[in-house]
C-alpha cells in the first residue's frame, strides 16, 4: 500500500509560518534529522555523507552522524535510514503532466501494443459504459500500427463499434489522430478539405478521409472537442503531484502547456497541494508560420499564472514533427523511398525557418524566457542551432540556455555547437532502446540511420548541456524516471519486451545519468540554486530509496522504489 501526504494541514502551515520568524541560519535545532544513510549528494562540495539536518525548508547540515546529531533537539524528528540511499529529488525536464493525468483519469485507454481487435473491443466497451457520452477520447496506437496492420478503412473500422459517438484516438507520438466518421463530420473534414500546411489527411481511393490525420490536419478536430472542466484539470494536477512524489520526482518542466493547465497547477499550488516545482513551457501556435509570436500575450500568461511553485518564464516552439511513418520530422537526407513521397522526401521545411525563429529568440531571450524547441530531425536541429547562434551574436550570452527538444538526430558537425553556443540537448531516454516506436522510425528511415538516435555519449564528451525527460504520455506508459536512468546506461529495454541494444557505444555511466536527472535538470528549470543537489542552504527536496542503485545490477535500476520523498522539508510520500 502506498501513502501520499499532502501539504494542506492548516496546523502545519501555521507551524511553518511561526518558524519563518527565525531564519534557518539562526536556528541550530533541526526539525528533521536523517541518520545512518548513504547520502549521494550529486555535489562538487560533498559527494558522500551519512546524515542530513533540515530546518524548515532548508538543509542546514550534511556530514557524518556525530556532526549532524548536534542539531537534534527535544522536538526533532529523527529518521533512521538503515543505510538506505538518499539522493536529491529527480527532475523530469520534458513531459506533458496534465495531458497524461487526464488520460489516466478520464479517457479510453489501451496499450501501445494493442491489436486492431483489442482497440475495437476497448472502444466498444467505452461506448457501452457511457451510453450518453458524445465524445470518446483515448489511445494510444503506436506509430507503426498502420504499417503492421492493413485496415481497408480505419474510419469505418471504428464506426463498427462507436454508434453515434465521436471517437478520437491519439497515437504514441501525440502528433497524429485516428478518428471515426462522426468526429470527421463534427470537425467539418470532407473529401473536399485540402491538406493543411504541415499536415496530411490520409484518404481512401475516392479521396474521402480514411480517418487518419497527420500533424496539423488534426487541428479541426481539436477545435471541436469539448474541453475538460477546470475541476477535472485540478483533479489531474493533484493526481500528478501524488504520482510524481511516488516516483521520487520533485520538479518537472511541462512542455507545450496551455492556459487551462497553467491555471490548474496554480490553483492546486495556492491550496497547498502541489508537492513539486512545475516549470511551464507555454504553448505557441503549431504549424508553419512566418509572423513573430505574440510576446505581449506570453508576458500576460507569465504574470497571470506564476505562483510559488509554478514557474512561468518558459516558452515552447515546434520546428517539426516526428521521424515515424508520418515522415513529419525535417531531415537533412531523404526518408526511404515510397510510392506516396518518392525518392527524395526529407519531411518538408521546418515549421519556422531560421529568419523568423531568430527574431523570436532575440525577443524572448531579451524578455527573460527560456525556449524549448521541438526538433526531432537533424535539419530542424540545425535550424534551431543556427537561430540560437544568430541570437547570441545579437544579444550576447544572457546566461539563458535554450533547448532543442528530442534532438534525436544530430549531424556530427553540429554536436560541438551545443557547447559552443550554450544550447541544451533535451533527450527522451525512456524510449532510448529497441521498442515499437523505434521500429516505426526504422520503417521510415532505414535501420542504419534510424538506430543513430540520441548521441548522448558524444554530446557529453563534447561538454554539451544535456537534460532528459519522459515525454509522457507520448510513447511511454508512465512517467517512471528510473526506467529512463537504466536505459541511458544500458540502451536496452528495461521491460525486456524488445531484445537488443540501441547504439551501445553511446552508453553513459550511472553517475552521469543521475546527474542528468538531478542537477542538470534543475539547471533547465533555472532552479539549480534551490534544488538538484544535497547541500547546505538548498531546499530539502530529497528522496530515500528502498535500495542503493549503485550497489545493485544496472538491470534492476528501472524497478527502483521510493521509501520516502521530501519536498521543501515536508514528507509528501512514504511507502508502507
Amino acid at each position: 500500500m502506498r501513502v501520499f501526504v499532502r501539504l494542506f494541514c492548516f496546523a502545519s502551515i501555521a507551524t511553518f509560518l511561526c518558524a519563518c520568524g527565525q531564519s534557518t541560519q539562526d536556528r541550530t535545532t533541526a526539525d528533521i534529522v536523517l541518520l545512518n544513510g548513504a547520502i549521494h549528494a550529486v555535489s562538487t562540495v560533498q559527494q558522500q555523507a551519512e546524515a542530513i539536518a533540515i530546518v524548515g525548508r532548508e538543509i542546514v547540515a550534511v556530514g557524518d552522524n556525530e556532526t549532524v546529531k548536534k542539531h537534534i533537539g527535544p522536538k526533532t524528528i529523527v529518521v533512521e535510514l538503515d543505510q538506505r540511499l538518499v539522493m536529491p529529488g529527480l527532475v523530469d525536464a520534458h513531459l506533458h503532466p496534465l495531458g497524461g493525468a487526464i488520460k489516466e483519469l478520464f479517457q479510453c485507454n489501451f496499450p501501445f501494443t494493442a491489436t486492431p481487435q483489442e482497440i475495437q473491443d476497448t472502444v466498444r466497451s467505452c461506448v457501452e459504459e457511457q451510453p450518453d457520452i458524445e465524445w470518446i477520447i483515448g489511445g494510444q496506437w503506436d506509430s507503426g500500427f498502420f504499417e503492421r496492420f492493413e485496415l481497408a478503412s480505419p474510419r469505418e473500422f471504428i464506426d463498427e463499434v462507436s454508434g453515434s459517438v465521436a471517437v478520437v484516438l491519439i497515437d504514441d507520438s501525440g502528433h497524429n489522430l485516428w478518428v471515426n466518421s462522426k468526429a470527421l463530420e463534427l470537425a467539418g473534414i470532407t473529401a473536399e478539405t485540402p491538406d493543411p500546411a504541415g499536415g496530411r489527411i490520409e484518404r481512401a481511393e475516392d479521396g474521402s478521409p480514411n480517418g487518419v490525420l497527420l500533424e496539423t490536419a488534426d487541428a479541426p478536430v481539436y477545435a471541436v472537442i469539448p474541453k475538460y472542466s477546470d475541476a477535472q484539470h485540478e483533479a489531474a494536477a493533484r493526481w500528478f503531484s501524488d504520482t510524481a512524489s511516488a516516483y521520487g520526482i520533485t520538479a518537472v518542466k511541462a512542455a507545450n502547456i496551455d492556459e487551462q493547465e497553467m491555471a490548474a497547477f496554480q490553483a492546486v499550488d495556492r491550496s497547498g497541494e502541489l508537492n513539486l516545482h512545475v516549470a511551464t513551457s507555454m504553448q505557441t501556435p503549431y504549424g508553419h508560420r512566418v509572423d513573430p509570436l505574440d510576446y505581449a500575450d506570453l508576458d500576460r500568461r507569465r504574470d497571470l499564472y506564476a505562483s510559488e511553485h509554478v514557474h512561468t518564464k518558459f516558452v515552447k516552439i515546434f520546428l517539426d514533427g516526428v521521424p515515424t511513418p508520418a515522415r513529419t520530422a525535417a531531415m537533412l537526407d531523404p526518408y526511404l523511398p515510397d510510392a506516396e513521397h518518392g525518392d527524395d522526401f526529407t519531411g518538408g521545411d521546418p515549421h519556422v525557418s531560421v529568419g523568423p525563429l531568430t527574431i523570436d529568440l532575440i525577443e524572448l531571450d531579451n524578455r527573460g524566457y527560456t525556449v524549448k524547441m521541438h526538433a526531432a530531425g537533424d535539419r530542424s536541429v540545425r535550424v534551431g542551432l543556427d537561430a540560437i547562434e544568430a541570437m547570441r551574436n545579437e544579444n550576447g550570452d544572457s546566461g539563458l540556455r535554450h533547448e532543442l527538444a528530442h534532438a534525436g538526430y544530430i549531424h556530427p558537425d553540429d554536436i560541438p555547437r551545443f557547447a559552443e553556443i550554450n544550447a541544451v540537448a533535451d533527450l527522451s531516454p525512456i524510449i532510448w532502446h529497441p521498442s515499437p516506436i523505434i521500429d516505426a522510425v526504422i520503417s521510415a528511415l532505414g535501420r542504419e540511420r534510424a538506430e543513430k538516435y540520441w548521441p548522448v555519449r558524444d554530446l557529453l564528451d563534447a561538454n554539451a548541456p544535456v537534460l532528459a525527460g519522459s515525454d509522457w504520455p507520448s510513447a511511454v506508459p508512465n512517467a517512471n524516471p528510473w526506467v529512463g536512468i537504466e536505459a541511458l546506461v544500458t540502451l536496452r529495454d528495461p521491460c525486456e519486451q524488445s531484445p537488443g541494444a540501441l547504439r551501445p557505444e553511446q552508453a553513459i555511466t550511472l553517475q552521469e545519468a543521475v546527474e542528468i536527472y538531478t542537477i542538470r535538470g534543475a539547471r533547465a528549470l533555472r532552479l539549480d540554486d534551490r534544488t538538484g543537489t544535497i547541500e547546505v542552504g538548498k531546499q530539502a527536496n530529497l528522496i530515500i530509496l528502498e535500495r542503493n542503485i549503485f550497489d545493485i545490477p544496472i538491470e534492476d535500476v528501472g524497478n527502483t522504489t521510493i521509501f520516502r520523498t521530501y519536498f521543501e522539508g515536508q514528507l509528501v510520500y512514504e511507502a508502507e
